[in-house]
């Protein structure tokens, strides 16, 4: 803090810290700005009106000297004018005197959390390195899943991708063909659902010439196509009955009998299937066969939506935005705060896909260094703000408990009712989530029981 009345300045301090900050303070700007340099603060919160330099003056060159540092402003006067004037000229928020302490936790605390996103926003820019699958992944429910990929990759047992549509399935597919034996071996990848009934079969095990109309000449199937590499079998879930129990039988004997021959084909490739569907349900429903389920199931990779995996959003929207603007020879523009927190405001329900494809298009539109608001999707620019309410009623504060009630359900309902996507994205244990829920479960029927009071 800095603030010329020393007392004032020691009282604030000691409150602070006994709310769990680690503060401190010095009555000269130029101080500051020494400690600054010295040392890695998170935010600064300075007086505006004192004898060496104003707080206007130290906000402009905190912006100018370390510009991912947040500077909070104290004033008396409590006017648009002076707090329009102090953020104009570079600080991030302001307090009027006489000042609540809760008010300047949660003022100080915001800014913190800006700082920290700035700070990371830097760091994934100056390092865009994936791992050794070359998937790009930061958070912990995807590094859970490359840390399975690692295991199993070069272990020949089949595999199954779950996960909504647009979460990278084929990608995780290639990182496992690529940490495999089979690596040096094609990689050969079908989307069941992209061909026609009537040609899955010649898809899958090929066709001899004259086999139909159109077969004027013999072809391979993807089955041999991949001998001794990897098959992936996109949306199998979308397989009709018909072709399953002869992609099963393929799959027990290892030989496969084009459409039309009279002999068969020996084949060995390592079978990967993904389906963005609940293929134990649609085993329940006899929509999909229970002995090609088993087959296919050996392990199981789910994958989480994007919504799930925090800061991976803003790691993948930089790599997208350097390789569009490589492709367009424009020189990378540099993502805003502003913007950065559309993107992560967003529920994002095509995944990687739909991030991809709106970082070419605002590549595309942006006509600055910079990537801001007007550069995204009306359904991105429409977003409400993302902030959670500390009172629904308007009195203010209200217990911790309550706020972090109402932030675990919250997210609970972001992630459609996904317990172990909830986990993840809160970083807590399921058991803990679990026990949390079960507890506001209980208050709610606690108050559901208590009599109505008058209106």
């Amino acid at each position: 803090m800095v603030e010329d009345d020393v007392a004032a300045a020691d009282t604030l301090v000691e409150a602070l810290r006994a709310r769990g900050f680690e503060a401190s303070s010095t009555n000269l700007g130029r101080t500051a700005l020494g400690r600054l340099d010295a040392d890695d603060f998170e935010v600064v919160l300075t007086d505006l009106r004192m004898p060496e330099m104003t707080g206007v003056e130290l906000a402009q060159l905190v912006r100018a000297q370390h510009p991912l540092v947040p500077v909070v402003v104290i004033t008396a006067f409590g006017s648009i004018r002076v707090a329009v004037d102090a953020i104009h000229h570079g600080a991030y928020d302001f307090l009027t005197k006489p000042y609540d302490l809760d008010l300047v936790v949660v003022t100080l605390d915001r800014a913190i959390g800006h700082h920290r996103a700035q700070v990371e926003l830097e760091q994934l820019r100056a390092s865009r390195t994936g791992n050794s699958t070359g998937v790009l992944a930061r958070s912990a429910s995807m590094q859970r899943v490359l840390s399975t990929v690692a295991r199993v990759a070069k272990q020949d047992v089949s595999v199954l991708i779950t996960g909504e549509s647009g979460t990278g399935k084929e990608l995780i597919a290639r990182a496992l063909h690529d940490e495999s034996p089979r690596s040096k071996q094609p990689f050969v990848a079908l989307n069941c659902a992209a061909v026609p009934e009537g040609l899955l079969e010649s898809e899958l095990f090929g066709h001899v010439k004259g086999a139909f109309t159109d077969a004027h000449t013999a072809r391979n199937g993807v089955f041999v196509q991949a001998h001794r590499g990897t098959l992936f079998l996109d949306e199998i879930g979308d397989m009709p009955l018909s072709m399953q129990a002869k992609l099963l039988r393929a799959l027990q004997e290892r030989r496969v009998r084009p459409v039309g021959g009279d002999r068969e084909i020996e084949i060995g490739v390592r079978v990967i299937a993904a389906t963005h569907r609940d293929l134990e349900a649609d085993v329940a429903a006899g929509r999909f066969r229970e002995d090609l389920f088993f087959r296919i199931h050996v392990v199981e990779l789910a994958l989480p939506p994007l919504r799930a995996r925090g800061g991976d959003i803003i790691l993948l929207a930089t790599e997208f935005a350097r390789v569009a603007a490589l492709r367009a020879g424009k020189p990378t523009p540099r993502i805003t705060p502003a913007f950065a927190d559309r993107l992560t405001a967003y529920d994002w329900p095509g995944n990687v896909r739909e991030l991809q494809n709106c970082m070419e298009r605002a590549v595309a539109l942006a006509e600055g260094p910079e990537l801001g608001e007007v550069d995204l999707p009306a359904r991105l620019r429409s977003l409400g703000t993302n902030v959670l309410h500390a009172s629904d009623d308007g009195d203010g504060i209200v217990p911790l408990d309550a706020v972090e009630r109402r932030y675990i359900l919250q997210v609970l309902k972001l992630m459609r009712g996904n317990k172990r996507a909830t986990a993840d994205a809160l970083g807590l244990d399921r058991s803990t989530l679990y026990r949390k829920l079960e507890v506001y479960g209980e208050h709610e029927r606690k108050s559901s029981d208590a009599p109505e009071s008058d209106a």
